[in-house]
């Protein structure tokens, strides 16, 4: 009957708060992989506030921000009636002027900046109306895919430190206090225009560039590679695709399937004439 009554009362508590709002309370306990619960202000029976490990700090160890019977502030992201928790982020209140401008970005904004640092993980970007991190070099990151249409080889093939770039917003990543971004979002893709201008069924050239044990993949075009399938290498079958080709050699291919939604490109070798050959 008490835990039901008390459960009620949680209930009825986190029913008054708002995703949004800045919440005050006082860590009760610190977990290795659950973060921090939080004892909010105005109740006092037992903690419903929860703050994630990533949450708690962009700075360094994030266990040393917080210590049991401290006072904090945090901005609640979500709200779980039925486990009778509220989801809190200190980073919120760590940096405000960082997470306010990171909070209003929308999906699909062109953002501008400058190349700040590039690593063997991705590129940050200072941008341009942005707060500096506490952290990183800059407060857009822009992940390897995310760079070009095209097979990255080296970064640097693609951005040069101090470069001037314009990037699409992709989401808020809480966790690092960073606007992600695209860079090839504000670029043309290769893969639709060659789909516009190529039908199936229709014969291209192509350079095979890499070669994998069930076959071959091939650059039609520039930034458009298609997968030609072991069983569709030769008019005999062959145990590895070394059997038939090579990297580097040009080929005649058909085009048996185009997928625009996951950008897939189906060829068939064996299907061409062998006069084509």
């Amino acid at each position: 009957m008490g835990a039901a009554l008390g459960d009620h009362e949680s209930r009825e508590f986190l029913a008054g708060i708002r995703v949004g709002d800045i919440c005050g309370g006082t860590v009760a306990e610190i977990t290795g992989r659950q973060g921090v619960t939080v004892t909010l202000d105005g109740f006092s029976a037992r903690p419903l506030g929860i703050v994630w490990p990533l949450d708690i700090s962009w700075r360094g160890d994030p266990h040393l921000a917080v210590k049991v019977g401290q006072r904090i502030t945090a901005e609640v992201t979500a709200i779980d009636l039925d486990t009778h928790r509220a989801r809190l982020a200190m980073t919120a209140t760590e940096n405000p002027e960082l997470w306010a401008f990171l909070k209003s970005r929308h999906r699909g904004e062109i953002l501008s900046g400058t190349i700040a640092a590039i690593e063997r993980f991705g590129v940050f970007v200072a941008l341009d109306d942005g707060p500096d991190h506490p952290v990183f070099p800059g407060v857009g990151f822009i992940t390897i895919p995310e760079l070009s249409w095209r097979r990255v080889e080296a970064l640097s093939d693609v951005v040069q430190v101090g470069q001037r770039v314009s990037c699409e917003f992709l989401q808020f990543d809480t966790w690092h206090g960073e606007a992600r971004l695209s860079l090839k979002g504000t670029q043309p893709d290769p893969f639709q225009a060659f789909a516009d201008r190529v039908a199936i069924g229709q014969t291209v050239q192509g350079q095979v560039t890499k070669l994998v044990p069930f076959g071959v993949f091939v650059q039609v075009a520039d930034g458009v590679e298609g997968l030609v399938h072991l069983a569709e290498l030769t008019s005999t079958p062959v145990a590895t695709p070394e059997d038939a080709v090579e990297a580097g050699d040009e080929v005649t291919v058909v085009v048996t399937d185009i997928d625009r939604v996951q950008r897939k490109l189906s060829l068939s070798r064996r299907q061409v004439s062998s006069d084509s050959l």
